[in-house]
């Protein structure tokens, strides 16, 4: 699924993505390190990853196909 990130904390490297469907999703510091990136800035495209149980386990970078 992808989305918008909100708000990132550099700091604690957690944060929130807004979906697509208007809902505010969080993610946890061990989300974001899974994803292994090192910044997030509001308003950048995200994909997040999320387990059975619907929790984010890792948030990437949306690129696209050359």
């Amino acid at each position: 699924m992808q989305g918008t990130v909100r708000h990132f904390a550099p700091d604690s490297r957690d944060g929130s993505v807004l979906l697509d469907d208007g809902s505010d999703v969080p993610f946890s510091t061990a989300a974001f390190d899974a994803g292994g990136l090192r910044l997030l800035r509001p308003g950048q495209r995200v994909r997040l990853e999320r387990d059975a149980t619907g929790d984010v386990i890792a948030v990437t970078i949306v690129t696209f196909p050359s």
